[in-house]
């Protein structure tokens, strides 16, 4: 349980710099006399490193230990927003945005793995909600800091102390990650984790991650361009449309804690099956655009559906993909996650320059329904006994 409880401090601190950047970002860019777009360069080179790490992070733990991964992964971000208080150059700012994604990556697919191998899906639902609290809290710090100090190097120095502290526990804990147990009892399985090359040779593993590929990228994408559809396209006041925004992420958390408490009653399958047939729901009613309130309630409802499917699709992994491949595949979905995040919005922005922005609630249920069609194709796929090659887990 201790180690559990770490794992819930960690993805809030985890989840502080991504809530920080927004804030921060007009001061850094006067500071460092940035053109606004420059804000692409944070993104490349965070994501950039997050996706390496998260893809090789399987053999990582399989080398280093998972205890040892963690707390150098969280120094790594330690030392990111301690630079990034105290550094007065652009490039070495640029640069410990990639050691800073490097760790991030590290650390959530370590933690990601721990939780799926040893816990149920409640604690992976609240693990995430756990994250949510974190990149709902970064903007308060932030805002606090620049109206006490007029810096926004005070947040981030502020997150580095956290992390730090958070990094020195992983150094003390780090024998407490290795042969862990559950539910006293060391835990076994018929069969050691593969390769990394064999991972990437396995179909079920290609399509989970064209999977957390497409569902993050669906996500991310809803409420990156609800504000803009809202106000440029449908008439809500920026002041509504702000709030309705707000509230899609905050639903998240809320969605995430909520799944929490029903999840031992509910397995990852008919969670995940019930979330999309919701969130079907809710885009379906923003692609009506029947009239305002229609509008703001399918951004509700998708907001709190889509909420449990990303932890319940991590919980879930070795049912997919047999549990060899786990610790590689969760890894290797978070790096096509990532990607997903890059590509999925940003192809969203050119279809609406083409078409307009009322495209993209259609876009958005195209890909929806693209992510469900695999999910189920993979479900099926892993009843049949002769090709699910697969260690049963502990609860």
């Amino acid at each position: 349980m201790g180690l559990l409880v770490i794992s819930f401090f960690a993805f809030v601190s985890l989840g502080l710099p991504d809530g920080l950047l927004g804030v921060a970002w007009p001061g850094i860019r006067h500071d460092f006399e940035l053109p606004v777009d420059a804000l692409g360069i944070i993104l490349v080179c965070g994501t950039g490193g997050y996706m390496l790490s998260s893809f090789l992070s399987g053999m990582l733990m399989r080398h280093l230990g998972i205890g040892k991964l963690l707390s150098l992964s969280c120094a790594a971000t330690a030392s990111t927003s301690f630079v990034y208080a105290i550094t007065q150059h652009w490039w070495i700012f640029v640069m410990f945005t990639v050691i800073g994604g490097l760790g991030a990556g590290a650390i959530d697919t370590g933690i990601n793995t721990y939780v799926a191998k040893y816990h149920s899906n409640r604690m992976m639902q609240w693990l995430h909600a756990s994250f949510g609290v974190g990149i709902t809290s970064g903007p308060v710090i932030m805002t606090l800091g620049i109206s006490m100090t007029s810096r926004w190097q005070s947040g981030y120095a502020v997150v580095s102390i956290a992390m730090g502290i958070l990094a020195a526990i992983f150094f003390v804990t780090k024998g407490m990650w290795e042969g862990i147990t559950v539910n006293g009892n060391e835990e076994h399985h018929a069969e050691s984790d593969a390769s990394l090359i064999d991972t990437l040779k396995s179909i079920p593993v290609q399509l989970s991650m064209l999977i957390f590929f497409l569902y993050t990228g669906m996500e991310l994408g809803l409420g990156l361009w609800a504000y803009s559809l809202l106000t440029e396209s449908r008439g809500v006041a920026p002041e509504v449309a702000g709030i309705v925004t707000g509230s899609y992420w905050a639903m998240f958390t809320l969605g995430r804690i909520l799944a929490g408490w029903y999840a031992k009653k509910v397995d990852d399958r008919k969670l995940i099956y019930l979330s999309v047939s919701f969130a079907f729901l809710g885009t379906a009613l923003l692609l009506t655009n029947f009239g305002q309130l229609t509008s703001i309630l399918g951004i509700t409802v998708a907001g709190f559906s889509i909420a449990p499917i990303f932890p319940g699709l991590v919980s879930s992994t070795a049912s997919r993909v047999g549990f060899r491949h786990q610790a590689n595949t969760i890894g290797m979905q978070m790096a096509a996650a990532s990607f997903g995040i890059m590509v999925v919005p940003s192809l969203a922005g050119v279809l609406a320059k083409i078409y307009g922005l009322e495209v993209i609630p259609l876009y958005m249920l195209t890909v929806l329904i693209l992510m469900f069609m695999v999910f189920v194709y993979l479900d099926f796929q892993s009843k049949k006994p002769a090709k699910n090659n697969r260690c049963t887990k502990s609860r």
